[in-house]
């Protein structure tokens, strides 16, 4: 029998074999790049400033090590946590963080492909007051190869830029864990 995409593999051994390819800045790498899912495989630690807004639902499945999700919602902060062994359906359109605080955490993550006329956003907020300091919006095709050009379009800004229209608070860019620590002193939240 000849299968399309090969025969079945021991997951947790692919992981422990290329750990290199889940590596910052996206931490993920596709499966089945040619399916007709987004399957990717996403390794820790990783930790990011953007909150996501994707145009179709995700399915996490934390398989070793916690992670949680800030989400942007309702006009407040709030989160998400995923223990290891933990399945969760995000809906589309959700704002969200993907946080990954520990070394070798691995998470199965399924998404649709996008239609030709969707885009995916990629907002980054104030850390202090919660205001929209910038908004990168476009098509993803490839999750490991799209993401990172988002990204350096709002980590390149100049600091008057990515200065926030109402507190003045300057946002830290690419230095997540700045952004987290401002983040955890002001909103006090459950998973740090």
């Amino acid at each position: 029998m000849e299968l399309k995409y090969g025969p079945a593999f021991n997951l947790l051994q692919w992981s422990e074999q290329n750990q290199d390819k889940l590596t910052p800045p996206v931490c993920n790498t596709a499966l089945f790049p040619d399916g007709d899912y987004i399957i990717n495989m996403v390794g820790g630690p990783n930790k990011r400033t953007d909150f996501h807004c994707n145009p179709t639902e995700e399915i996490f499945y934390q398989i070793k090590g916690n992670a949680y999700l800030n989400v942007w919602d309702r006009g407040q902060f709030e989160q998400i946590r995923l223990a290891e062994g933990d399945i969760f359906l995000l809906p589309a359109y959700l704002n969200h963080s993907p946080q990954r605080p520990e070394a070798g955490g691995l998470c199965f993550l399924v998404e649709k492909p996008r239609a030709q006329d969707q885009k995916d956003h990629f907002n980054w907020y104030c850390a202090n007051c919660a205001t929209l300091v910038g908004s990168v919006g476009d098509h993803v095709d490839d999750l490991v190869a799209d993401l990172p050009s988002a990204f350096k379009l709002f980590y390149d800004k100049s600091d008057a830029e990515r200065t926030c229209p109402q507190c003045g608070e300057v946002h830290p860019g690419r230095k997540a864990g700045e952004w987290l620590q401002r983040f955890a002193e002001v909103h006090n939240p459950a998973y740090a």
